[in-house]
């Protein structure tokens, strides 16, 4: 019976010792991940419009009313997370999206859309797919597919269906599809917002 006291004991000091532990990890990392994170996003915005400057992009409130139902009428899983304007929008905005219907789980990207509706770039902020297939989708020759296209969505060309067609990538079918979804969920945001 001492023993067991005695190993309780043991135990409980050891797990209170490794949570304080680790809830001083978690505060000394806390602010220099979310510097990484805000640094990681500006150059998202940067990269879909290399032109602006980095005092041109102003966040705006997400519409969650707009948002909830444009990805509702599109029948997608995915979330509008944040919305820049780009010189007060006479340039365009940036729409970041996720999608979590990708083969690896969440894809968040960054949506660049002039003011006439025309995509100006993609970047990628969250991806975890399949290397060698699914990874392919941050590669030019598949994002490009969307910059410089106007249109009201775009659709994966093997599923068929009304837009612009994109091809999807060889393999990874599902994360062609998550990306699209994503990027269309975005220019819906636009045109229902803005």
């Amino acid at each position: 019976m001492n023993k067991i006291i005695r190993n309780t004991i043991i135990l409980t000091v050891i797990t209170l010792i490794s949570g304080l532990l680790l809830g001083l990890v978690y505060e000394v990392t806390k602010g220099p991940i979310a510097q990484t994170q805000e640094a990681a996003k500006k150059e998202a915005w940067q990269a879909v419009f290399p032109e602006a400057s980095e005092d041109a992009f102003v966040s705006v409130d997400v519409d969650t009313d707009i948002a909830s139902q444009v990805v509702k009428d599109l029948g997608v899983a995915a979330t509008i997370d944040e919305v820049c304007e780009v010189d007060g929008g006479e340039t365009g905005y940036v729409i970041t999206a996720t999608d979590s219907e990708g083969y690896g789980g969440d894809i968040q990207i960054t949506v660049g859309i002039t003011a006439d509706g025309t995509v100006s770039g993609i970047s990628f902020l969250s991806i975890s797919e399949t290397a060698g297939l699914g990874m392919k989708a941050t590669e030019p020759s598949f994002y490009e597919q969307y910059v410089g296209v106007q249109t009201e969505k775009f659709a994966v060309s093997k599923d068929g269906g009304e837009g612009e067609p994109i091809d999807a990538i060889s393999g990874a079918t599902i994360t062609s599809r998550a990306v699209t979804g994503a990027v269309n969920a975005a220019l819906a945001y636009f045109q229902n917002a803005f």
